[in-house]
Order: C-alpha cells, then structure tokens, then sequence
C-alpha cells in the first residue's frame, strides 16, 4: 500500500506537463496550505516550492506548528521533485482572529498548464479555530468561508487569464466549496473543479441556494471509510470513498489514504461506523434548536479561554493546571446554564442510543461485532 508521499517518491520525476494534474495531486496540493510559512514566505513574493522547502530545512522544525507529522517528509519530498519543484507559490495568508472567531489561511499555486490552484487551510491547533468549526453547527456564514470567497475574488483578479482549481482538506474542503458556491459569474465560469477532502456539507440555508445547486457538478468530494468530519452537516453532492489504513476518527490524516498510480484506493461504501457517527449527529442537530448549541458551545469556550492557553496544544502541555482552571470555571457557571449543557449532552446520548436500538438488530452477526468494536473505539468516543 502506498499513500501521497510515496506518490511523490514513485512519480515525481514526472512533470505536470508529461502527465496531466490528477486527484492525488489535488490532495497533496491541499495539503500544501497546512505547511508553516509563516516565516519563509511574504504575501505577495512569488517563489517556487523548491524554495520554500529549502527555507523550511534551515528553520528549527521542533519549534513550528507541524500538526502532522508527515509534513515534515512531504514538504521536502515536493520540492525534490519535478513534479512540484518548479511550481510556483504565492498570496500565502495567515489570519486567526478571536473577536471574530475567525481562523483563515490559504496559499495559491500557479500551474504550468496556464491554471491556479487555490488551496485552503483546515483547521490548525489553535482554540479559535476549533470555536469556528463548531460554529457551523448553529451558523449558515462562518468568517473563515467569507474571507475564502474574498480571497478567491482578489487571485481571479490578480490572474485573470487563469483558469482555477480550488481545494482544502478538512474545513479547507468546505471554504473551497463555499468560495466557489458564492463567487460572482465569471469567476465561477473560469473553475475547473473543486476538491473537497474529507470536510464537512453546510446547513439548508446554503444547500437549498441555486448558488450550490448550479456548482455540485464542479465538486470533488473525498471521504474515507469511516468518515466522520466529511459526514458532517449536509451534502448533495457524489463523493468517493477512499481507504485508508488507519482507524475510526484517525482516517481524517489523509496521509492515511491509499493511492496506486495516479489514483486513490476506492471502496464501494462507507462503513457501518460512518454511517451511524452521521445519523447520530444530525439527530442530535434536528433536537436541539441552533440557539441553544450556540449557547453550549459559547460556554465550553468560555471554560476553555479561562486557561489562557491559545491552542489546544498548550492546553495539553499544562494539563493538570489547566483542567483545574477549568474545573473551577465550571463550578461558577449558573445551575441553568449547566441544565442546559446537560441537556444537549443527554440529546446526543439519546440519538446515539436510538440509533443503535433502530439499526442493530437488523445487521447479520458479523456486522454487529463490528458495530459493538466501532463504539468504543476512538471513533465512537470522539462524538459520544
């Protein structure tokens, strides 16, 4: 089995213009946007990723906010190689702002077949960022998806003669579809596809809107087996369903991902796993009114920011401390404030029992071993 660094390995010498662009190279390209450029690369400096990767070598790797760690192997492997070496990148954007709980970034790749490729970032490690993702629970606009069609509409006027793919993994998925989705008429004319991997659907405000309706045709979307973020809120579109070799919630690490030639390792469906994580969850969306997930969210974060901690990384770096914190916040929070966080908790519970009650007795044995296995794995735990 190989996955996209092995493909880099294997097929690097191999240039975009002897091979054509294919979907393991949208996957590692919307990986790119994850890489920490923050100190190797300006705004509107145009420099190619052999470049980058070298600046990235001479930097303090264990001082930089790698969040997986086969970053480290890929980022060097696509500025080796023929492939990616050569490409140019530009318009890299960092924004994390808390009052608008906002977490954006994005970086645009020219391509030597007279076309972009406009890559989104997911979510990073900080608090802020994981706020805004479950904002998307209660909210039809999040900041990071107004700020990817903005981003959008200034590269199409930066190259205009271009004609555009976009992709992300993650929430990166879901800002690419965004920006596409609301993006004004000849721009939406100019896109090739959109690569949406493993990232979550949106609320029916934006999937009754002809805006998305007219740009699904133009989605990629890749999930693996037992998705659970690319399961989350609603889709319309087809997707793929791609193996991975990890477990439960982990296929998210789309090094994961297995790949032969220019192509994933498919599946014909996801797993019984996946689709109980979906059904539970959009239960527990359908029980609970937006209003009071916004105020349950709102006060977990509230308990979260007491420790001062700007990512999640630091609050496991001083856990014993922080939970302290945090357990102190609890304690001062209003009896109807934590009815109504237990509340929310209890409806979750009760969809994911439900759930198991409706579905279980109706699998054959072995299939229900699995189910029982997928439950308590990481995956089950993640969400319940």
């Amino acid at each position: 089995m190989a996955n996209v660094c092995d493909y880099v390995k294997w097929r690097g010498d191999i240039t975009l213009e002897q091979s054509k662009f294919n979907e393991i190279d949208n996957l590692i390209l919307s990986r790119f946007s994850y890489f920490p450029f923050d100190e190797i690369i300006k705004e509107n400096e145009v420099v190619t990723i052999k470049e980058l990767s070298e600046r990235f070598k001479k930097q303090d790797i264990s001082k930089l906010p790698i969040l997986w760690k086969d970053d480290i192997d890929l980022f060097p492997l696509m500025g080796k190689s023929e492939r990616f070496g050569t490409l140019l990148a530009t318009k890299y954007i960092n924004k994390i702002d808390p009052e608008q709980e906002k977490q954006f970034s994005a970086i645009t790749v020219l391509m030597p077949d007279d076309t972009i490729f406009v890559s989104y970032r997911g979510t990073d490690n900080t608090i802020v960022g994981w706020k805004e993702d479950l904002n998307m629970s209660f909210k039809s606009h999040i900041a990071s998806q107004i700020s990817a069609k903005k981003y959008l509409e200034i590269i199409a006027k930066e190259y205009p003669d271009k004609r555009i793919r976009i992709g992300g993994h993650s929430k990166g998925g879901n800002i690419a579809v965004y920006a596409a989705t609301f993006a004004p008429k000849e721009i939406k004319d100019r896109i090739i596809n959109v690569y949406n991997n493993d990232g979550p659907g949106f609320c029916d405000d934006v999937i009754e809107t002809p805006e998305y309706q007219d740009m699904i045709k133009k989605v990629h979307t890749y999930i693996p087996q037992s998705s659970v973020i690319g399961r989350l809120m609603n889709h319309r579109e087809k997707y793929t369903v791609v193996e991975s070799v990890q477990k439960g919630i982990m296929q998210h690490d789309l090094y994961s991902w297995q790949v032969i030639g220019t192509e994933f390792v498919t599946l014909e469906e996801v797993t019984n796993g996946s689709e109980f994580v979906d059904k539970t969850i959009k239960n527990w969306l359908e029980n609970v009114e937006p209003e009071k997930r916004e105020q349950v969210i709102d006060v977990v974060f509230d308990i979260l920011n007491t420790t001062d901690a700007q990512t999640m990384k630091e609050i496991k770096s001083n856990w014993f401390s922080n939970a302290r914190t945090m357990m102190t916040s609890y304690k001062n929070i209003d009896n109807e404030t934590k009815d109504m966080i237990w509340k929310a908790v209890g409806e979750l519970l009760k969809s994911a029992k439900n759930n198991i009650f409706e579905d279980f007795p109706k699998l054959p044995e072995k299939e229900q071993k699995r189910m029982l296995i997928y439950i308590v794995s990481s995956e089950g735990f993640s969400i319940i």
